[in-house]
């Protein structure tokens, strides 16, 4: 018995290491619903999978329906750009979906600033205007292309990009993401206007600037 364990172990432990790396399919996806629906009750608190399900009883069909795209986005702003949020926090019957939407205004020249999504990849369409769309790889590869009216892009998750209008008249897209809450990282908050505030030498060394270019760079995103 002992001469057949050590002549088949390598094969074993082979097929075991195999076996701990390939993920099972109910943990590389989102697991199927186990109801028809789970409309948020945001008064809970967030569990791993979302929010408590407000009672079936109480649901009604406008939970099923958001209307918070109809307006355009005031774009009178440090970037000329607005992003109107879908996701669970506005839209409660996308609670355990995986799925959310924003509408993205821009003023001519707006820019939605170099910014991430750490839980979601991002698909949009253009509906209108001109935008040039451009992504950084993690080999620090950098890809982009202006879009028209009907054109559509995707960003992989967590690699920063942004969308800047190119073009002489305002722009609109629609963006959707395989999460209810993919969360933004925006670089440029994030560095300068963070509470507490990111130490001055720790930006300046990153950067290689001077402390006063710090300095005037967080002044401008200043409350």
């Amino acid at each position: 018995m002992a001469s057949l364990i050590g002549k088949y172990s390598p094969l074993n432990g082979m097929f075991l290491t195999i076996l701990l790396l390939t993920p099972f399919p109910s943990h590389s996806a989102d697991p199927d619903l186990l109801q028809d629906f789970c409309v948020a009750d945001l008064s809970g608190s967030i569990a791993l999978n979302g929010f408590p399900c407000k009672p079936a009883s109480n649901v009604t069909s406008e939970d099923f329906f958001f209307d918070g795209f109809v307006q355009e986005g005031d774009t009178n702003n440090t970037f000329g750009s607005l992003p109107t949020q879908g996701n669970v926090l506005a839209f409660p019957g996308l609670n355990t979906m995986g799925i959310s939407m924003n509408r993205v205004d821009f003023a001519p020249g707006g820019l939605n600033p170099p910014h991430s999504h750490p839980r979601a990849t991002e698909s949009g369409v253009v509906i209108q205007g001109k935008l040039l769309v451009g992504f950084v790889t993690t080999g620090n590869v950098f890809h982009s292309k202006i879009l028209g009216p009907g054109q559509m892009f995707v960003i992989p998750r967590g690699l920063v990009h942004f969308q800047i209008n190119v073009g002489d008249q305002k722009a609109l897209i629609f963006t959707a993401f395989n999460s209810q809450l993919p969360g933004t990282v925006i670089v440029p908050l994030n560095l300068f206007a963070s509470t507490p505030a990111v130490p001055d030498y720790v930006l300046s060394k990153a950067f290689q600037v001077g402390s006063e270019v710090i300095d005037e760079i967080k002044s401008k995103f200043a409350a």
